[in-house]
C-alpha cells in the first residue's frame, strides 16, 4: 500500500445517497444527490479527478446542519450523461448547475462550496447570476484572471506534477489510447491521490481511492472530464466565455489545503484579492487538493457557519 494512503476497515458506500436524475438542456441529463430538502440551498461542485462522491463526507452533515444540500455530477462525469453538444467548458457547466438547481429544483438563491474545476463553476455562477448565489466557499483552485492580481510566482508547466496538465490538454486522445482498460484508466486518476501528491498523506485509503476512481474506469467519461483541460489550452471550443475577469462582490470565505502540489501557495492571497467581500484566507493544517475529504469536519463547520 503506498505510504500516502492509510489502512481502515470501512470502504466508501455508493449507494450511501439516492442518485436522482434530471434533463437539464440540450440533451444533457444530470445525476445528483438532494438531501434535507425545505432547508437553506446549498449547491456542492466537485472538481477533476472527482464526481459528487467526493462530498460523501460533507452531504448528510450539511443536511443535518439545516441545509437543502444538491450535489450534482458535472455533465460527462459520474453518472451524468455525455454532452451531445461536446461542451466541457466552465459555462456550459455553470449554466447546466443553475437550470438543474433553479429552474428543475425550483431553488434559490443559495450558497454555494466548490474546488478545484469546482471553484471556478462557483466564480462564473455568482458574476453571471448576479443575486443568485448568497455565499461562496472556495479552495485549491484556479485563480480567475482578474486585473491588477498579484502575479503567480510558479507558472503552471513548471510545477512538479505539470505533466498530468501537459497530456489531458494537448494529446488527450494519445492519453487514452495507452490507457486501454478500465484498470490502467483508474490508475491513472489514482495517482492524483497518491504519488502525485495533491492530498497530504494519511487521508485517503486503498478503498477511497478505488471509491473515486471506479466512475473513471468509463473511457468515455474520462475523456469527457479531460474537456475543460483542453478548452483552456485553447484546443476546444467553448459553450460561452466564463464569467471570470472581474472581481466578485458574493461574500467569499476562501481556503487552502496547503499539502497541495497542483495549486500552489500563492493562491490564499491572490484569490483573496480577487474577492471584494473575502472572510480569511484561512489555511487548513495536514490538508491538500480535497479539502471537503480531507479536513471533512473542519470544513462542514466553517461552511455552516458562513452561509447562512
Amino acid at each position: 500500500m503506498s505510504a500516502r494512503l492509510r489502512d481502515v476497515p470501512d470502504a466508501p458506500d455508493p449507494e450511501q445517497f439516492t442518485t436522482r436524475y434530471a434533463e437539464v438542456r440540450n440533451g444533457v441529463t444530470i445525476a445528483y444527490v438532494r438531501e434535507g430538502a425545505g432547508g437553506r440551498p446549498l449547491l456542492l461542485l466537485h472538481g477533476y479527478p472527482e464526481t459528487k462522491r467526493i462530498w460523501w463526507r460533507n452531504i448528510g452533515p450539511l443536511a443535518e446542519a439545516g441545509f437543502d444540500v444538491v450535489a450534482p455530477d458535472l455533465r460527462g462525469h459520474g453518472d451524468s450523461s455525455l454532452a451531445p453538444d461536446g461542451f466541457y467548458d466552465i459555462a456550459a457547466f455553470a449554466i447546466d448547475c443553475y437550470t438543474l438547481v433553479h429552474d428543475v429544483l425550483g431553488l434559490g438563491p443559495c450558497g454555494v462550496v466548490g474546488g478545484d474545476v469546482g471553484g471556478v463553476v462557483l466564480y462564473d455562477l455568482g458574476l453571471r447570476y448576479p443575486g443568485w448565489v448568497t455565499h461562496q466557499v472556495v479552495f485549491n483552485t484556479v485563480v480567475p484572471p482578474v486585473p491588477g492580481l498579484p502575479p503567480d510566482e510558479t507558472l503552471r508547466a513548471d510545477r512538479p506534477t505539470a505533466d498530468y496538465f501537459r497530456r489531458q490538454a494537448n494529446e488527450p486522445d494519445a492519453l487514452l489510447a495507452e490507457l486501454d482498460t478500465p484498470a490502467r484508466r483508474q490508475a491513472w486518476v489514482a495517482a492524483m491521490y497518491g504519488h502525485r501528491l495533491w492530498a497530504a498523506p494519511g487521508h485517503f485509503t486503498e478503498a477511497d481511492v478505488a471509491f473515486h476512481t471506479e466512475p473513471y474506469a468509463d473511457a468515455h467519461k474520462l475523456r469527457a472530464s479531460w474537456g475543460v483541460y483542453e478548452q483552456s489550452a485553447g484546443k476546444r471550443a467553448m459553450e460561452d466565455v466564463p464569467k471570470l475577469f472581474e472581481a466578485t462582490r458574493v461574500p467569499t470565505m476562501v481556503l487552502y489545503g496547503p499539502d497541495d502540489h497542483v495549486v500552489p501557495a500563492s493562491f490564499p492571497h491572490r484569490m483573496a484579492s480577487a474577492c471584494i467581500d473575502c472572510t480569511g484566507p484561512l489555511v487548513i493544517p495536514n490538508s491538500g487538493h480535497f479539502l471537503q475529504w480531507e479536513a471533512h469536519e473542519t470544513l462542514n463547520k466553517l461552511v455552516a457557519q458562513f452561509v447562512r
